[in-house]
């Protein structure tokens, strides 16, 4: 099965589903990331703070996949934003990775309350690994209308995506409408809203009239609202089934039924971006 892909600003193409590695402990990476991509992943979503990049492309070539056929993101360390902080953390990614560029690389928080509210000069040193090729594409993580205003009036660069928290209690409608109206893609993060929508009547009314799982329906209606997705899964019969999500469609009713599940900020499971203030010691 080949998973569709989408056009990034800058004529990158993305994978619309890829497969997440957070909280997959270091140990456990390489043996989970070349399971995935037996099952025919080639989208790996990690990061620096995730602390297992070593296993992520050990797990690749293990896989026995040529560099060019894995879409890998990363993402920057909340503790590196200066520039001079950033480049080196960037190099350790790189090192980590054993490869010699990523196809994406974000900024994880804004941070607002950190480094004097300074983003910016942070965006402008990933401007400079994507000029000398080191980074394919450059995007941000949990950027909010106003971050990406200020990147926008502050910078030349438009931001090939924004990964911010996604499913049907949180749809983050308006992030992603100005995302859609700039040309940046969105990804959802937190899909499944860490598995409480799995319960829900609806998801699990459409799931039974369709003959699948509902973990499968949520990533579809993911899917067909044009946003990239990355569920994560140690185990090997959920992640296949997770891969297993273009073979049956759900109807535009069905999609506005799960978008109709939305609860606006009480449905948010992960923390606020503009409140997030995490240094990992």
């Amino acid at each position: 099965m080949t998973v569709p892909t989408i056009t990034l600003n800058d004529g990158h193409h993305i994978p619309t589903l890829g497969f997440g590695v957070f909280q997959v402990p270091p140990e456990d990476t390489a043996a989970t990331v070349r399971m995935a991509c037996e099952i025919g992943y080639r989208h790996i979503d990690g990061a620096q703070m995730y602390g297992n990049e070593k296993g992520v492309g050990q797990g690749v070539r293990d896989a026995g996949l040529d560099r060019g056929h894995v879409f890998i993101t990363s993402k920057l360390n909340n503790a590196f934003h200066p520039p001079d902080d950033a480049r080196r953390a960037f190099d350790t990614t790189l090192r980590d990775l054993g490869f010699d560029y990523v196809d994406l690389f974000l900024i994880h928080w804004p941070l607002p309350t950190l480094y004097d509210g300074d983003f910016v000069s942070t965006w402008k040193t990933l401007e400079e690994f994507k000029a000398d090729g080191r980074a394919r594409s450059i995007g941000v993580s949990n950027f909010g209308i106003h971050h990406l205003q200020e990147l926008a009036r502050e910078t030349e660069t438009v931001p090939a995506v924004n990964q911010i928290e996604v499913h049907p209690y949180f749809t983050n409608d308006e992030v992603r409408a100005y995302g859609t109206e700039h040309d940046i893609i969105t990804e959802g993060w937190a899909p499944i809203a860490r598995g409480a929508v799995l319960g829900d009547p609806v998801v699990i009314r459409i799931a039974k009239s369709l003959g699948v799982h509902p973990a499968q329906v949520v990533l579809r209606w993911h899917i067909e609202r044009g946003d990239v997705v990355f569920p994560k899964s140690m185990h090997a019969q959920r992640i296949r089934e997770n891969f297993e999500i273009f073979d049956f469609e759900i109807n535009d009713e069905e999609i506005e039924a799960l978008t109709a599940l939305d609860k606006g900020e009480a449905g948010r499971r992960g923390p606020h971006p503009d409140a997030f203030a995490y240094l990992p010691e």
